[in-house]
């Protein structure tokens, strides 16, 4: 990209949409955000609610639009297939799918191959843009990083590149325990985060024995009051970011994990982290459009 080429940095995923349209340093001069994710798009309608929401910016003398995201998979405006791991910038910029050739293109995601006995698959879809985008921002090309959310993402770089990840449905199966199970019955959803509860969570799945047991628990502190309702939900939440922490306590972390995703998140990972003496340091939004900015500037269309 030259240094004068506006970008249109986009982050569409299943539930939500945002683009952010940047200088040449990467700053935001302008942002939007719809709630218009990929489900709320009818088939062959993407290309009309795209330039709905952005075809303005679209008019702006040699605009470059990334869009990154679940937009790029099955469900979305076009099929960008994955890009198998390792893998930089060269390997995204690479597989980019062009809609407009050099003009605006799909980010694909990445894929990886487990070492298990299936070679069982991992795949990521808009998580592999932030985490480029951190890796600037933290001035780093070697590091571990954490991006919670539904289905948090473990990832490790080497070089500048993605060498391996894994997937967590941690978020996940917290929505489906407190909204959809016996647990979800005896619990407040609506109390206040307590981080002396949630820590309590963390350093029990710490302790020996199975997670499916301990969670059994958490009906049970609350049948003999003690935790209430209100607490319930904070101890739940750290059991099962304390099973995915588990791992991490045993390895050595020479420089802090990057911890990537929305305050609140950020906030719980960074606690479990700092309770089990691992650094870390987190970032936000921040990221996307970095990662994105970075894209742009090392990839060419083909």
């Amino acid at each position: 990209m030259s240094g004068t080429r506006p970008l249109i940095a986009i982050d569409w995923g299943t539930s939500s949409l945002r683009g952010a349209r940047l200088d040449a340093n990467g700053h935001v001069i302008e942002s939007r955000e719809f709630t218009r994710g990929i489900l709320t798009v009818p088939p062959g309608q993407f290309e009309a609610v795209f330039q709905e929401l952005f075809g303005d910016w679209l008019q702006l003398p040699g605009a470059l639009c990334l869009i990154s995201g679940m937009a790029g998979s099955r469900q979305g405006w076009q099929e960008a297939p994955y890009c198998p791991c390792p893998a930089g910038f060269a390997e995204l910029g690479q597989h980019l799918r062009w809609l407009q050739p050099g003009r605006i293109a799909l980010v694909p995601g990445l894929s990886f191959l487990g070492a298990d006995t299936l070679n069982t698959p991992d795949v990521m879809r808009g998580e592999e843009v932030q985490i480029f985008g951190a890796l600037q921002l933290a001035g780093r090309d070697n590091a571990t990083l954490v991006l919670p959310g539904t289905h948090s993402k473990w990832v490790q770089v080497q070089g500048g590149r993605v060498t391996q990840f894994q997937t967590f449905m941690t978020g996940e199966v917290f929505a489906l325990m407190s909204q959809h199970s016996l647990l979800g019955k005896t619990m407040d959803l609506q109390g206040a985060f307590d981080e002396a509860v949630f820590l309590q969570g963390i350093e029990q799945s710490q302790q020996s024995g199975s997670v499916l047991h301990h969670l059994f628990a958490v009906r049970t502190l609350g049948l003999f009051e003690r935790l209430s309702a209100a607490q319930l939900p904070s101890y739940l939440s750290g059991l099962l970011i304390g099973e995915e922490l588990r791992q991490q306590a045993v390895l050595r972390h020479p420089d802090p994990v990057l911890v990537i995703g929305s305050p609140a998140l950020c906030l719980r990972y960074t606690l479990g982290l700092q309770h089990l003496l691992i650094p870390c340091q987190s970032l936000g939004a921040e990221a996307t459009w970095a990662g994105l900015l970075a894209l742009a500037s090392s990839c060419a269309p083909s």
